[in-house]
């Protein structure tokens, strides 16, 4: 255990929240709310790090509305690039590791394989590039850190697909979904339980280093699928059989980011450092919905 706390940024957030319970493992947790630390303000995130004095920073916070990135590119570019590194000079200062999570938006999706960490980086959204702005500022910084890239997060909170498809399940009888855009969905427990069981093999509460581990690294749900077919086994899952998932096309269902085709992320690295990969993501979706049934 750390006698020094843990900041934990962006609580509210669907990893943000499953992590917290989770690191209290390793010591008491502090997550100041929006209040006491705002991200688009780097003196603001000085002095929130300078206060808590921290044996370790999670950065779960991010600007992820990835259409409103498009018209809000100077707020997203503060929380998603720039707060990154301040994040990070703090907390090389005060020799505490930094976890950070980025996105596989930093790819364009033109690779037809799944993207390796040494892969060249090419956002096609304000989303995708203030992130990866973020990713290049933490390692820049010099410190401690870890950056898991992970890829179409969803959860029993907040606002993501799997709710957002439980909703229009009950309301419509039919829905039309992309069905050429192709990724790995996954859940933000998995990720939370991930990003510790790193933590306590390679940091453990006491060390400022990462224990020769540090870095980029992939952490997605093993295989991948498209929207549509990750919309239909949400509403199989749920015994929504009366209702009729379409497949369109992405030329159909306009939106102000365009989105990379196929983002599907390699996690081998991660796999052959940590010994362990994060289930599948049909896997991870039937684990998620059973947990919800299991806490009424």
């Amino acid at each position: 255990m750390s006698a020094r706390p843990i900041l934990l940024t962006g609580i509210t957030g669907q990893v943000g929240g499953a992590l917290r319970p989770l690191l209290e493992r390793f010591g008491p947790v502090v997550a100041p709310t929006h209040a006491t630390l705002d991200l688009a303000d780097p003196d603001s995130i000085r002095r929130a790090v300078r206060e808590a004095a921290p044996a370790l920073i999670v950065n779960a916070a991010a600007h992820t509305a990835v259409d409103k990135a498009e018209s809000e590119t100077d707020l997203a570019m503060a929380i998603n690039g720039t707060a990154p590194g301040v994040l990070a000079e703090e907390a090389r200062k005060c020799g505490a590791p930094l976890v950070h999570f980025s996105t596989d938006y930093v790819f364009d999706g033109a690779k037809p394989r799944g993207y390796v960490e040494t892969d060249r980086c090419n956002p096609i959204n304000a989303y995708g590039r203030t992130k990866l702005e973020g990713e290049r500022a933490v390692a820049a910084a010099g410190g401690a850190h870890l950056i898991f890239r992970t890829s179409w997060v969803y959860g029993l909170t907040g606002r993501n697909f799997l709710l957002t498809i439980r909703r229009l399940a009950a309301e419509r009888k039919e829905l039309r979904i992309v069905d050429d855009q192709t990724g790995s969905p996954t859940w933000s427990q998995a990720i939370a339980e991930g990003t510790v069981r790193v933590l306590a093999e390679r940091w453990g509460g006491t060390r400022a280093d990462l224990d020769g581990a540090g870095g980029l690294y992939h952490m997605t749900a093993s295989g991948s699928t498209t929207w549509c077919r990750f919309a239909r086994a949400i509403v199989k899952e749920t015994g929504k059989t009366d209702v009729v998932i379409k497949a369109i096309p992405t030329i159909d269902y306009p939106t102000p980011a365009t989105r990379p085709a196929r983002s599907v992320l390699n996690n081998g690295k991660f796999r052959r450092t940590f010994g362990f990969s994060l289930p599948t993501w049909r896997d991870q979706l039937h684990t998620c919905l059973a947990s919800e049934t299991a806490s009424r």
